[in-house]
């Protein structure tokens, strides 16, 4: 779509690279080109599974454009449909994200990175959220870190802005897997093979009771999925999907999913 934002569609697999040197820092109309791409990858039916990476070795995003808010860019700026990064704020999605960490994730970035489903990291990479040093919030990431980490680790790196490399994020099981930085997209797209290959009615459930159930209750959200008030369960459980993995399982052979 854009140099500092390419995009490639194959097989199924939606790849995003956010390549703006030195640091792929992401100002205002970068962020609302993000949401653009993840908002097309949301409703085109041939992409199935994303991944989004950095350009370079160095940065995976650098978060909020720093260059750009010194020449007046304002912290509350238009970032468009999906919020700041494309994707964390983005509506409707229920399609599983993989996050390709292959350098420094730094503040937004960092959060980028959250707003995955999965996230498979080089053992190079490194994770910060410096903005308690500038006297800011880091938002999505205070709103997200202490539901993914124990409260106390959550609270050292939000209230500390240290710096985490990868080995410390892969055993506090923040990321998935560690990858030589060389090996990291073969592997993500390895990851996201399955996924295709995966029943995508299920994944979508997944993502959408999920997302809507985190300030319900246990009752609540097993409520709402006797009843199918949510449509992705609804539609999972009215469709052929539904029935072909018990078929599968019957005549001994691997099913076929067909989305319906």
């Amino acid at each position: 779509m854009n140099d500092c934002v390419r995009t490639q569609l194959a097989d199924g697999i939606f790849e995003v690279t956010l390549d703006r040197p030195k640091a792929n820092a992401i100002d205002a109309p970068t962020s609302r080109l993000l949401g653009e791409v993840f908002a097309r990858f949301r409703d085109t039916d041939a992409a199935r599974v994303a991944i989004v990476t950095g350009g370079g070795s160095r940065f995976f995003c650098a978060g909020w454009d720093l260059v750009a808010a010194a020449n007046g860019e304002p912290q509350d700026a238009d970032y468009g449909i999906g919020g700041f990064g494309g994707l964390q704020e983005l509506q409707g999605l229920n399609k599983p994200v993989i996050a390709a960490v292959n350098g420094m994730a730094v503040g937004g970035g960092f959060e980028l990175a959250l707003a995955a489903d999965l996230i498979i990291a080089a053992d190079s990479a490194r994770f910060a959220l410096p903005e308690i040093k500038a006297g800011t919030l880091a938002d999505a990431a205070t709103l997200r870190l202490p539901k993914r980490l124990p409260w106390h680790f959550a609270m050292e790196l939000l209230m500390l802005g240290r710096w985490m490399d990868a080995g410390e994020a892969h055993s506090r099981g923040l990321v998935g897997w560690l990858s030589p930085a060389e090996e990291l997209m073969p592997k993500a797209r390895a990851l996201a093979r399955t996924l295709v290959d995966g029943p995508p009615l299920v994944l979508a459930a997944i993502k959408e009771v999920a997302r809507r159930s985190e300030g319900w209750s246990f009752e609540q959200g097993m409520d709402a999925i006797r009843k199918r008030s949510l449509a992705t369960v609804a539609q999972l459980y009215a469709s052929e999907d539904h029935l072909e993995g018990p078929r599968a399982f019957r005549d001994k052979r691997a099913p076929q999913w067909r989305g319906g």
